[in-house]
């Protein structure tokens, strides 16, 4: 009785483990809590009455401003994903 018990036993170690199984469980990660700065753009501050030199001369000035603005925004942004 002793060696069927001692046998069933042993068999039991001839089959494979289990596979290991991986589980993701989603976390949750606090966004970004400081908004970049809007910038101090040129354009707005120009009157109606600015020349079309002016005028395009402001956007030129602003144009990296906005770009690195919206650089920053992206950033804020993918920490919120």
């Amino acid at each position: 009785m002793k060696k069927l018990f001692l046998l069933l036993n042993l068999a039991g170690c001839g089959a494979a483990p289990p596979a290991t199984q991986r589980v993701e469980i989603p976390v949750f990660t606090p966004c970004a809590t400081a908004v970049p700065a809007r910038p101090d753009f040129q354009f707005g501050k120009l009157s109606l009455e600015a020349s079309e030199g002016e005028k395009v001369l402001a956007l030129a000035r602003d144009w990296p401003l906005g770009r690195d603005y919206e650089a920053e925004l992206e950033v804020a942004l993918a920490g919120c994903l």
